[in-house]
């Protein structure tokens, strides 16, 4: 979800009853798509999954989003279909992303370097 530079790249739709999101590989790559739909979808999204945010916006705790509330908003459940009504109509953001952490290397003792 976030690139090698660091960036991800979010589009928020701002629905009735709750906010969805979806990530997309770039800002270049979505409007791309926006100006020619014969751009593979695939190469647009980071992933078909679809998040809401309890009314939260665009930042918070994110949940896949149910069956239930895809159809609710969408009158659909299908993943492809809905990620294309959030793309056309969502909101685009672009943010700085923090870096994965973790133990780069455990065999020299740990993360807190305890030998």
């Amino acid at each position: 979800m976030v690139r090698a530079d660091g960036y991800q790249t979010k589009v928020h739709y701002q629905g009735r009853v709750d906010d969805f999101i979806v990530y997309a590989e770039s800002v270049a790559a979505l409007q791309k798509w926006k100006e020619d739909k014969s751009t593979p979808l695939v190469s647009v999204v980071d992933s078909f999954q679809i998040f809401v945010s309890h009314k939260q916006g665009s930042q918070g705790h994110f949940d896949r989003a149910s069956n239930a509330s895809l159809e609710n908003e969408f009158g659909t459940h299908d993943d492809t279909e809905v990620v294309q009504k959030i793309l056309e109509s969502g909101a685009v953001q672009e943010v700085k992303g923090s870096p994965k952490q973790g133990d780069t290397n455990p065999n020299n003792g740990g993360a807190l370097g305890s030998n």
